[in-house]
């Protein structure tokens, strides 16, 4: 029986993880002890559930991320603003029922160290006047979203990071080792390791905590990793080669029916008419998926007439590239 695709793109929550086979030999961790995945609460977050359950893939992008899940590589999503790159690892760890997603926003100061963890020795001079009990590292420590994707879990974490091209020129480089090892050392544990050889630190995820043994903090089961990019810078050559890699492009219009009627329900002639104004403005610039959305849902909502929606389609759906904002003001 084929295992293929573990993510099937339905949005119907299962176990098949659990069936996913071993991992190629080269990319093979056995960190430990085996942590349980934390639970995704979705009542906590409505927002991110219905990006997850409205989430529409393509072809491609499930075969490219069951790819990544076989492989156990990162993968790059590049694609247009508003073409869904952040919204997909959402439906796949709702599917695959893998825990809360964890984010990573990437800015041009972000630095490999964000990601790990961050360590503040102030607060833990502060505390060693009121007590050794409040002086332990691990009391002033704790892990980001890499760091704690890299855990030892049962199940793979999806860890999303998001909007890698507006880093600095150096991380891309930086991650390499650490996605290629899977672990990586907190000096801070290191040398306190002597005394305390297992420390009790906290993790990105919302009060949960997770044993970290003399420092070293190495995966079970490789993370998801989920690095989108607009497109506006290349990457080195030696980063490419270790992920999959997933372009978006525009949906098609079968496809763009499809999303809208996953988030607003069945269309009607006004909706059709949105789609296809969409369509024609689309073809002379650069416009996103969400934008449509907000057209459809907000002339409902509003009860306008024919006159009333062009017009105002016309306001929610701007050009979003400045070249092809010039274009259109000349033509007027």
């Amino acid at each position: 029986m084929s295992l293929w695709p573990v993510y099937t793109g339905t949005s119907r929550p299962h176990d098949a993880i659990d069936q996913l086979p071993p991992p190629p030999p080269w990319r093979a961790f056995d960190g430990g002890p085996a942590l349980p995945v934390p639970a995704d609460d979705d009542a906590s977050s409505p927002d991110r559930t219905h990006r997850a359950q409205t989430y529409q893939p393509t072809e491609k992008s499930v075969q490219l991320v069951n790819a990544a899940l076989y492989l156990r590589r990162p993968l790059l999503v590049t694609g247009p603003p508003g073409s869904g790159k952040s919204s997909l690892p959402y439906a796949v760890a709702r599917e695959l029922r893998l825990g809360p997603v964890l984010r990573w926003n990437i800015t041009s100061r972000a630095t490999l160290a964000d990601g790990l963890y961050q360590y503040d020795p102030l607060s833990r001079l502060y505390a060693a006047g009121r007590g050794p009990e409040d002086s332990d590292v691990e009391h002033h420590l704790r892990l980001g979203p890499l760091g704690t994707a890299l855990l030892p879990y049962e199940r793979p974490r999806v860890l999303l990071v998001d909007e890698i091209d507006k880093s600095d020129l150096d991380l891309p480089n930086d991650l390499l080792n650490i996605l290629e090892e899977g672990q990586f050392e907190i000096p801070e544990l290191t040398r306190a390791a002597r005394t305390h050889p297992e420390a009790d630190v906290m993790t990105a995820d919302s009060e949960e905590r997770a044993p970290v043994r003399h420092g070293r903090v190495r995966c079970r089961a490789f993370p998801l990793v989920v690095l989108t990019s607009n497109g506006e810078r290349e990457f080195p050559p030696a980063f490419l080669r270790r992920c999959v890699t997933l372009e978006l492009k525009q949906p098609l219009p079968a496809h763009l029916e499809d999303i809208v009627r996953a988030h607003l329900g069945e269309l009607d002639d006004e909706a059709r008419a949105l789609i296809s104004t969409f369509l024609t403005k689309g073809s002379g610039g650069e416009l996103a998926t969400d934008q449509l959305l907000n057209a459809v849902y907000l002339t409902r909502a509003a009860g306008l007439d024919a006159a009333s929606r062009e017009v105002l389609a016309e306001y929610l759906m701007p050009y979003l590239s400045s070249h092809a904002d010039l274009l259109d003001s000349d033509e007027l």
